[in-house]
């Protein structure tokens, strides 16, 4: 299981001085944030003032703001009033620019090569009582609120209990589940898929790999 902590990582900022980004995760890993090496990114960016964003040719945006009240984007000429936790997307080509009409603002950025990937957000609400799992391909980033996340059950070795015992045998060992802090990312996968509970809310990225076509 695989947990990327927030305060861990370094604050890059913006070549126009308008604020900071963080990456959370690219691929491939090796290229850095600023050169644009990479197919895909989700990072957190600070903004602190009106400007313009950076452009990526051949890229797709998905942007959310998750602290913070109302960001004006100008994408192309036209104006998007973008409030909180409310996805938009966007061509990454596009001349764009934003104005904070109430404050400073906090936005988590999913970057994609177009015709490669596609990057989805999704928010969710997530529960005590329902546990909720990372999948292999998604990203999950605690955005507020209180969460742990422990790696899920065995499938094979639960059936097998329920269907050869009589309902005496102990249930199979889990291990014991880990605090997560604000914007801390977990890494989904396939294999005892991670499972998030508490109160609050987290963004689920989900990053797919479209097939070519001949």
């Amino acid at each position: 299981m695989e947990i990327i902590r927030f305060a861990d990582i370094r604050p890059e900022p913006w070549r126009n001085g308008g604020g900071v980004t963080r990456e959370l995760a690219s691929h491939p890993k090796a290229a850095s944030a600023q050169d644009g090496a990479w197919d895909w990114r989700v990072s957190i960016a600070d903004v602190s003032k009106a400007g313009d964003f950076s452009v990526f040719p051949g890229m797709e945006r998905v942007i959310t703001i998750i602290d913070g009240e109302l960001l004006l984007l100008s994408v192309d000429g036209s104006e998007h009033p973008l409030e909180k936790y409310r996805p938009f997307r966007f061509s990454g080509e596009a001349l764009s620019s934003a104005t904070l009409p109430t404050g400073d603002i906090r936005d988590l950025n999913v970057i994609a090569r177009e015709g490669a990937f596609k990057g989805y957000t999704s928010i969710v609400e997530i529960s005590k009582k329902r546990a909720h799992p990372v999948f292999d391909g998604q990203l999950a980033v605690l955005l507020e609120g209180k969460a742990t996340v422990a790696p899920g059950a065995v499938a094979e070795a639960t059936s097998t209990v329920e269907e050869e015992s009589d309902g005496d045998a102990p249930a199979p060992s889990a291990a014991e589940p880990v605090e997560l802090s604000r914007y801390d990312a977990v890494v989904g996968s396939d294999t005892r898929s991670p499972e998030i509970s508490g109160r609050g809310f987290i963004a689920v990225i989900s990053i797919d790999h479209l097939e070519a076509h001949a």
